[in-house]
């Protein structure tokens, strides 16, 4: 059997590296061809002296000689550097499937590239839809090629429609786990850290992602992907707060039947799903035993979770709103991580820049690329100009949290 050449888009984030133990449990069916990075060279080279690609590629340029001198023993290994050699090595004919595991809107382009070259794509990159969703639809029905959710909630939608044919979707159910500040009041949100907030309770993610949980903007964003993914309306989406994480998501059909995916937490799982779809492979690791605890489901609080409230108004609103909440949303986040302002500020910034921000109803590639310079510009000027800087630093006292 011919093995599947894989080319993993953010190989030293989590997902990068977990699709690499897949990989390395099935390497009679896959092959790594080519991994990136936009940093970690260390990691990087390290991952090419494991898996011996047939080219590397990091983001950052300035990285490219010091990548070199890591990877002179692989003298077979071609070595790339910039944002257009992303877009050009998806591009690469022996590649079956593209990963997409870069954070951020950095993830759009490159996409775009290996839809163009008729690449399956296994989407781990939210904000290519909620930036662009309804473009790469298009380009996707156009180029007739596959887009697989890795995203445990939208892989557990995909495999509950699985052998549904045409039956209409009633309602989406998304579950969140609630993140780190699920049981705290307004007034503790006020005082929580980055230390905080990058203490998940269940899952183990990269920073950005971690404080999107936190904020519960990942979940915004997940319900815009969702309603590209599988063509609903956001008000047939429904966001459950599972602390859990075992019900990875449902589908809820007109006959009022709810099916679920349900599984330990362990991002293995859609990966996997997405790289052997419709087959079923074995994986290693636990196995869920629905004896141990039991299943609770909340609403989320849309007032204390202002992020998933503005993730919301920006589907009703469309066109480019949710690329500039992406675009803002990226740029508070690393302000928090930075300590250039407040967990509660954040959700105030977007909203503000949302206000002033250009907005275009019928946006293409262009449209976006201005709209997320635009809303960063924006964003920056309000953290820059009209927020309080703060410090990292531990709260007064002590917070509970669970």
């Amino acid at each position: 059997m011919k093995k599947r050449q894989i080319a993993i888009l953010g190989s030293t984030g989590s997902i990068g590296t977990q699709a690499l133990q897949v990989i390395a449990e099935h390497s009679d069916r896959y092959e790594v061809y080519c991994l990136t990075a936009n940093n970690r060279i260390e990691l990087l080279a390290e991952q090419a002296h494991k898996f011996h690609p047939a080219a590397i590629v990091v983001a950052n340029e300035q990285r490219y000689d010091d990548l070199c001198s890591l990877m002179g023993d692989m003298p077979d290994v071609k070595i790339y550097a910039g944002a257009k050699a992303l877009d050009e090595i998806v591009e690469a004919g022996p590649i079956d499937m593209v990963l997409t595991a870069m954070v951020g809107f950095a993830g759009l382009s490159p996409t775009i590239h290996a839809i163009r070259a008729h690449k399956a794509i296994a989407l781990a990159n939210k904000e290519t839809l909620v930036v662009a969703g309804e473009l790469i639809c298009s380009l996707a029905s156009e180029y007739n090629v596959p887009i697989l959710p890795v995203d445990s909630e939208h892989s557990a939608i995909f495999q509950s429609l699985v052998g549904e044919a045409d039956n209409p979707i009633e309602k989406i159910l998304l579950t969140a786990s609630g993140g780190p500040f699920r049981t705290l009041g307004s007034d503790q949100l006020a005082r929580v850290t980055k230390d905080d907030a990058l203490r998940h309770p269940t899952w183990d993610m990269g920073a950005k992602i971690t404080i999107d949980s936190a904020t519960m903007m990942n979940k915004g964003f997940e319900v815009i992907e969702a309603k590209w993914l599988f063509g609903v309306k956001a008000s047939q989406i429904q966001v459950l707060v599972h602390p859990q994480s075992i019900v990875h998501s449902a589908v809820q059909f007109r006959d009022g039947a709810v099916k679920a995916q349900l599984g330990v937490p362990d991002m293995r799982l859609p990966i996997q799903y997405a790289f052997s779809f419709p087959q079923r492979l074995p994986l290693s690791g636990q196995r869920l035993d629905l004896f141990k605890q039991p299943l609770e489901f909340f609403e989320p609080d849309l007032k204390k979770f202002r992020c998933l409230a503005l993730a919301f108004d920006s589907i009703q609103r469309g066109g480019n709103m949710p690329c500039i909440v992406n675009a803002a949303n990226e740029i508070v986040n690393r302000a928090f991580l930075d300590g250039r302002c407040t967990f509660l500020e954040m959700s105030d910034i977007i909203e503000r820049t949302m206000q002033r921000c250009t907005y275009s109803a019928q946006p293409d590639y262009d449209t976006y690329v201005a709209t997320d310079a635009e809303a960063r510009r924006i964003a920056a000027d309000f953290i820059k100009h009209s927020f309080t800087k703060v410090k990292a630093a531990k709260p007064s006292g002590p917070l509970t949290i669970k």
